[in-house]
């Protein structure tokens, strides 16, 4: 064998070697909430995609956040660099619709750094969707119940009132 053919062997070999201790698997559709909290042992230290809406609040810690992004069945506690933190406009909440985040990151079950807690430590983030205020105007037709029930209980107050004399 020439020595190009076993430079070649030995350097792929190390390429082998390397991605099987690594073990850099990369989950490319998002993983919903429900199964990496079912699944948690089979998701951790890997690398993964997860969607969803940002809700409550930006927790800035220097040079990082924490970020709540919820999928509509669960919320996934996110850490990210302040960086990623700045490009969030909404939060979801009673009065807004969060931004939507795309987190590719890696999973832990039990995060060391962060006191065991589940959470995704992100590598890349990417905004897929803008959040908006919402305006809600009150319900006409519950007005006008409340004030019909108002003045219904204002009768039989009074009436009360007067079958008592």
């Amino acid at each position: 064998m020439s020595i190009k053919i076993k430079n070649f062997v030995f350097l792929f070999i190390i390429l082998l070697f390397v991605f099987w201790i690594l073990n850099l698997t990369c989950y490319a559709q998002p993983v919903s909430s429900t199964d990496l909290i079912k699944h948690a042992n089979s998701y951790d230290g890997k690398m993964m995609v997860y969607e969803g809406e940002v809700i409550g609040d930006v927790m800035r810690r220097g040079d990082f956040a924490w970020v709540n992004v919820s999928d509509g069945q669960n919320a996934m506690s996110i850490w990210m660099k302040s960086v990623f933190a700045d490009e969030i406009k909404y939060m979801g909440s009673y009065k807004s619709i969060g931004d939507g985040l795309e987190i590719t990151g890696i999973f832990n079950r039990a995060c060391p750094e962060h006191g065991g807690d589940l959470d995704i430590h992100a590598q890349v983030v990417r905004k897929i969707g803008s959040g908006r205020l919402l305006n809600e105007r009150p319900n006409i037709d519950k007005k006008n119940l409340a004030i019909i029930l108002l003045g219904l209980l204002g009768l039989i107050w009074i009436l009360s009132l007067l079958k008592r004399k």
